[in-house]
């Protein structure tokens, strides 16, 4: 696999292992950056220019100059893609920080961005996506600007840890009860033939699926309503499922070791999901 950075001056393509930043990097010394994630499917990238698009917002909300324009972006990684002669199903992770400059807390001074991204071979999570997922809940402890795709990811590690110790999928964050989005998902319930999912405020990423699942639900005639629910609208919940870039539209059939209705993935999921499916002209897999 190839992966290239890109800087004001250069832009080229270097093999992964041969990839070095100064140790004096903004990235790793504050977390000072964004990313994103984007699938891609049969060696083509799905939903690159929602990704691209919130990239753009995420450096935005944190006053990062990029040094290029989004047309520039989606042309290099298509060519990443080229490059590496990549037909499988995978991902492309894409990474922006504030750059290299001796370690203080405020912004340097004329100091260009540090840009990489990378590809990775992920296939589909037929098994999960055909038979559903367990999850678990967690405090949310976050900070108040989660709509931005910063590299502060500590306590969503912590959850995400927390549920595989617990033999589970994903965790689910909760504010007093109020359940905002997962370690790694935007999360939805259904109710009477109704989607219901957190509103797109501060609190949760405005997901790039997620806005998918929304034009899916006008398309099939099912309502979707941005409306908060709690840890206890979930135990009476119809169906329950997740959405992210590469968990697709996953079912949930357990939380906190209650079962979701009869414990099988709902018929509002699997229409979804075939939607997906063809939105992202992918096999249909999930029966």
């Amino acid at each position: 696999m190839s992966v290239y950075p890109i800087t004001l001056s250069q832009t080229s393509f270097i093999h992964r292992d041969k990839l070095t930043y100064p140790f004096e990097e903004r990235g790793l010394q504050f977390g000072d950056g964004i990313y994103e994630v984007i699938r891609i499917y049969a060696g083509t990238s799905y939903l690159l220019t929602e990704h691209v698009d919130r990239l753009f917002r995420s450096a935005e909300a944190i006053r990062l100059n990029l040094p290029f324009s989004k047309q520039k972006v989606m042309n290099l990684l298509i060519e990443l893609l080229s490059q590496n002669k990549m037909t499988s199903d995978g991902i492309i992770y894409l990474q922006a920080t504030r750059g290299s400059a001796p370690r203080t807390h405020a912004f340097p001074g004329d100091v260009p961005a540090n840009v990489y991204a990378y590809v990775q071979d992920m296939p589909r999570k037929t098994e999960q996506l055909t038979n559903g997922v367990s999850v678990i809940t967690q405090r949310d402890t976050r900070w108040e600007n989660c709509y931005i795709k910063s590299l502060n990811l500590l306590p969503n590690v912590l959850a995400k840890q927390a549920a595989q110790e617990n033999g589970c999928y994903e965790a689910l964050f909760q504010k007093d009860g109020i359940v905002t989005e997962g370690s790694s998902s935007n999360v939805y319930l259904v109710k009477d033939g109704t989607i219901y999912t957190h509103p797109a405020t501060r609190a949760i990423l405005h997901g790039c699926v997620r806005m998918r699942v929304e034009e899916f639900a006008s398309y099939l005639a099912i309502p979707f309503v941005e409306k908060a629910f709690t840890t206890d609208d979930i135990l009476d919940a119809d169906e329950l499922f997740l959405s992210s870039s590469t968990s697709e539209i996953m079912p949930v059939i357990m939380v906190d070791e209650n079962q979701i209705n009869d414990g099988k993935p709902g018929s509002i999921t699997r229409q979804l999901q075939a939607t997906y499916e063809q939105d992202a002209a992918v096999s249909q897999t999930v029966m």
